[in-house]
């Protein structure tokens, strides 16, 4: 079966090489796949996965979302009721905590229990910009082996996850933190897969092969 994937352009987002990525993904690997990028939340309602990509800050992106008419209502039919595969990128990932503490307190979706702080820098510079390691810590299906790999990572703030079950990756920058998240059919990373080279690409097809 054919699937389709859409990526949720809110005005804030790594949109076009996240695009170019997933078809590249579904090329290599023989996936019959349509990627489309789009604002209507319609268009969740025909997809088979979705896909929130994200940049800049977490007011901007929360507002962006809620600015496209009942697109937050019917995320949270397709993905919470319906059970869709879902990956939030970056700032994508950070919404699916409960609040963010970013220029002030800001709600999120509150889809996985947590909030997203800024990381500590005493000694160290922010963003925290380039490669680091995951270190897996719970099983997933987007990772599927426990060594350790590099991400590339652009972020100065971090998502505190609440619940142990829901943290599956680690990553030391000063502080360890939850760099990967998953509850059932939603899926987070804090790092650029489409900026990830072969290991960012094997994260997506795993992602289309759900």
């Amino acid at each position: 079966m054919e699937k389709t994937i859409a990526i949720v352009d809110y005005g804030l987002g790594n949109i076009l090489s996240a695009k170019q990525s997933f078809i590249k993904a579904s090329k290599d690997n023989g996936i019959e796949a349509t990627v489309t990028i789009t604002n209507n939340a319609k268009e969740i309602d025909s997809a088979t996965h979705v896909v929130l990509p994200g940049q800049g800050a977490f007011e901007a992106c929360m507002l962006g979302l809620k600015n496209i008419p009942e697109m937050i209502n019917i995320l949270n039919k397709n993905i919470i009721e319906n059970k869709k595969p879902f990956l939030g990128i970056c700032v994508g990932m950070q919404l699916l905590a409960n609040v963010s503490y970013e220029n002030g307190k800001h709600k999120g979706l509150g889809w996985i229990k947590g909030k997203i702080k800024k990381i500590p820098n005493e000694g160290m510079k922010l963003p925290h910009m380039g490669w680091n390691e995951v270190k897996i810590t719970n099983k997933n299906d987007l990772i599927k082996e426990n060594s350790l790999k590099n991400y590339y990572f652009v972020h100065s703030y971090y998502f505190d996850c609440e619940n142990e079950v829901n943290k599956v990756g680690i990553t030391n920058y000063g502080i360890n933190f939850t760099s990967f998240v998953c509850k059932e059919n939603i899926y987070g990373v804090q790092f650029h897969p489409e900026k990830s080279s072969d290991q960012g690409l094997e994260i997506i097809k795993n992602f289309l092969m759900l």
